[in-house]
């Protein structure tokens, strides 16, 4: 009942409608080492789609290993952050979060975004530094695990999340960003 209540709430609110530049789309697509696949291409066209829309976005990518889901994430992550919001991308594991990192750094390096990842690999001090910087709005895209569960956490302006393997987390754990 209280999940049905859940998503009952969130329907009748409106979404973000998200703005898109596209010569700044343009310049970051560009940057892609790799060429598209067919269903790549339309996934991304959804995804974006879905974002030009008022209506709470609710969208599960699957591929096997090598479609390009990833990419379909950044570039749904560059646009939500050209929008002034905040992107969440919650992992099962703390090495998956540490190689998305790494991705995410590196295909955003020409771009002015803060990147940063909350996981058991940081160190206290690390780790309340990147709290902070997401409740702040200094942080823009945060890659992390379970931890970003935690009751504590909270953002200046969160505008997705982004959930890998989402078949590795439970309904209560999924349900808690869309509450």
């Amino acid at each position: 009942a209280e999940l049905l209540e859940l998503h009952a709430r969130r329907a009748a609110r409106p979404g973000q409608k998200l703005l898109i530049d596209e010569d700044a789309l343009r310049s970051f697509t560009q940057s892609f080492p790799f060429e598209e696949t067919v269903g790549q291409v339309e996934a991304i066209e959804d995804v974006i789609e879905d974002m030009r829309s008022d209506n709470a976005m609710d969208r599960l990518i699957c591929g096997d290993a090598g479609f390009g889901k990833t990419e379909v994430a950044m570039r749904a992550a560059f646009i939500t952050v050209n929008n002034n919001k905040q992107v969440a991308i919650l992992v099962p594991t703390t090495l998956l979060a540490q190689q998305h990192y790494q991705n995410f750094k590196d295909r955003f390096a020409d771009w002015p975004i803060k990147i940063d990842v909350l996981s058991r690999f940081q160190s206290k001090k690390e780790q309340d530094k990147t709290i902070g910087g997401l409740k702040s709005g200094a942080v823009d895209i945060v890659i992390g695990t379970h931890k970003l569960l935690n009751a504590s956490i909270s953002y200046a302006q969160l505008g997705m999340v982004i959930i890998d393997e989402e078949h590795r987390f439970g309904v209560r754990q999924k349900e808690k960003f869309k509450a």
